[in-house]
This record gives C-alpha cells, structure tokens and sequence, in this order.
C-alpha cells in the first residue's frame, strides 16, 4: 500500500527546481508542503500551461481556451506570462525566456490554486 503522502509527492510543484521549468517534476519529500489537491492542481496547471506558453512565444497564437485544454481562469496565465518572456527574450536570449516561462507559470499556478480549487464552475 502506497499510503496518504504519496500523492503530495507526486504532486508537488517547486518553482525553483525541475517543475518550475515546467519541463518534469520530480517527487521531492523536502519540498511538499500544503494538501495534496492544492499542490496537484497547481502542478496540473503548471504542466498544461507551460507548454502552451512556449508554442505562443514561438510564433504560435493563442487559440480558444477550450481548443488548449485550459479553463477560462487558467487561459490569462500563458498572456501574462508570454508578455514578460516576450520582453525577457528581447533582453537576454531564449534560455532566459524558457526559464521565466516556466518559473513564472509555476508561481502564478500555485497562487491560484493557494486555496484550493477556484469555486464558479468548470470554466474557472
């Protein structure tokens, strides 16, 4: 038997560390913190955002927020967050915009999922 922890390692989602690349989270027992359900829709979040975010600063458009697979609330993280990769791209170098993406999408996923999931239906 697996017990009660093991969903909050699967699921955790550190900013700072390989999830925050949005790239692959590895379980990491020092870095759980909070309910299990909050840290896995912050890590769902931060893996179906990501990568979309990424497609958008390579050129591509945002699509409708149902054709990404994303909730209405999540569709305003990857405009905010591509705004700033935009800026940070022409600044430094792509590298430097990956890495904003995801750390930047890792904070503002676990910011809205701080409190749990957000109440208002399945679009939000």
């Amino acid at each position: 038997m697996l017990g009660p922890a093991l969903p909050a390692l699967l699921c955790t989602t550190a900013c700072d560390g390989p999830a925050g690349a949005g790239r692959s989270a590895r379980p990491s027992p020092s870095k759980t913190s909070g309910s299990p359900s909050k840290t896995c829709d912050a890590d769902l979040c931060t893996r179906l955002v990501a990568p979309w975010s990424r497609e958008v600063l390579d050129g591509g458009t945002y699509g409708d927020y149902r054709s990404m697979g994303l909730s209405h609330g999540r569709y305003a993280i990857p405009r905010d967050v591509v705004d700033a990769a935009r800026t940070m791209r022409r600044r430094q170098d792509a590298g430097g915009a990956d890495e904003l993406i995801g750390r930047q999408t890792c904070i503002a996923c676990t910011e809205r999922y701080r409190h749990g999931s957000p109440s208002g239906g399945p679009r939000q």
